[in-house]
């Protein structure tokens, strides 16, 4: 009886460990003008059956279009793309029950945010229309400094519409976290500052990476050991891999994401790598709509798999779950985070015909619980 017993404890144990395991915290955030339900979303998320349950909105702050959460997990940051009034929030974030608690808000002095990540240290923006880079300070609270350093940047390139003057579009930390990087679509570069935590000044350039003319340098990925460099250019469909050392970049291949018939108008938006870094995959939008997949090689180099519709308008933003076993892609204008099923094998995608509907989701980050 004792035995028996003693097995079905631990299997009723195991079952309630596996559970907890398979459940992470989505995270969204989104361009929320025009919705009625403004702030940050949190969703509850099952990495073995794709199933997801609302658990919690934030209080309304303007624009949360990306979120950078703490490596302790305790704090969420976003930023607030508003013009003129533009701001960057911080939230007490309590990951079992899945809320987020307003703590403050400081003004980037720099328009639209679009682009945050945080060290232990400090938050970081990358302001598009401000064409800067600017970092703020943490409190104990987790509460953010007023302004510490804005860095200015300023050039253009050869298309006229779109790269007028300086656009910053992403900020994120090299592997080692010894540099952050910023990638300016406005002049086709990527600079790389020395990041020094005990400064009251953070950031000191480094580097300017001189990137392709005309292509508009988006947002880009390393591999976990540092060695390589995924970029996607926003204007010319252009996917390059570069060597990475010390903030410098050596171009070693390109890609594009764009189909070999397609003559339509684009914009290309998101890249990421599978958990397992088998895979790399991007986002375009526009007409194409569509997501491709890339086999990494040995070599670090990328080889074509297949290319996709995502089955919405406008991914500007997408996200593999920690168990690579399933893809969102939040959809800007058709209002919905579509669910894909991978194949850890072939990196290849299927529509589960399981999406979460809510207005204008542009960020999707996964969590502990």
């Amino acid at each position: 009886m004792k035995k028996t017993f003693s097995i079905a404890l631990l299997l009723v144990c195991t079952f309630f460990l596996q559970a907890q395991s398979s459940s992470y915290n989505l995270i969204i955030g989104t361009f929320n003008a025009d919705c009625s339900d403004k702030g940050v979303f949190v969703y509850q998320f099952n990495t073995q059956t794709g199933d997801f349950k609302f658990r919690s909105q934030s209080e309304s702050v303007a624009n949360p279009s990306f979120v950078s959460v703490s490596e302790d997990n305790k704090f969420v940051y976003t930023v607030n793309s508003d013009g003129a009034n533009s701001s960057v929030s911080a939230f007490g974030y309590d990951s079992k029950a899945g809320k987020l608690n307003l703590l403050n808000q400081q003004k980037t002095n720099s328009e639209d945010p679009c682009n945050i990540t945080n060290n232990d240290n400090y938050v970081f923006t990358a302001n598009y229309s401000g064409g800067s880079i600017t970092a703020f300070g943490k409190n104990e609270d987790g509460s953010l400094t007023a302004l510490k350093q804005l860095e200015q940047h300023t050039g253009k390139g050869p298309n006229s519409k779109r790269q007028e003057k300086a656009h910053l579009h992403m900020v994120q930390f090299s592997p080692d976290h010894k540099y952050l990087l910023g990638t300016d679509l406005g002049s086709d570069k990527i600079y790389s500052y020395a990041v020094n935590n005990t400064a009251d000044k953070p950031l000191e350039l480094k580097v300017t990476n001189d990137i392709k003319a005309g292509s508009g340098p988006r947002h880009f990925v390393f591999s976990k050991d540092g060695k390589k460099m995924y970029l996607l250019q926003e204007l010319d469909g252009t996917l390059s891999v570069f060597n990475y050392k010390k903030g410098k970049l050596k171009l070693c291949q390109e890609q594009t994401i764009l189909a070999p018939t397609f003559k339509g108008k684009f914009t290309a938006a998101d890249i990421h790598i599978s958990p397992d870094e088998k895979f790399l995959y991007a986002t375009n939008r526009g007409d194409s709509n569509d997501i491709s997949c890339f086999k990494i090689l040995k070599n670090g180099k990328l080889e074509f798999v297949e290319r996709v519709a995502t089955l919405g308008n406008g991914p500007r933003n997408f996200s593999i779950d920690p168990s690579g076993n399933f893809l969102l892609v939040g959809h800007q204008y058709t209002n919905d985070v579509i669910i894909f099923k991978r194949n850890i094998e072939t990196g290849k995608l299927t529509d589960t015909g399981k999406k979460i509907e809510l207005c204008s989701p542009v960020c999707l980050v996964f969590t502990k619980i």
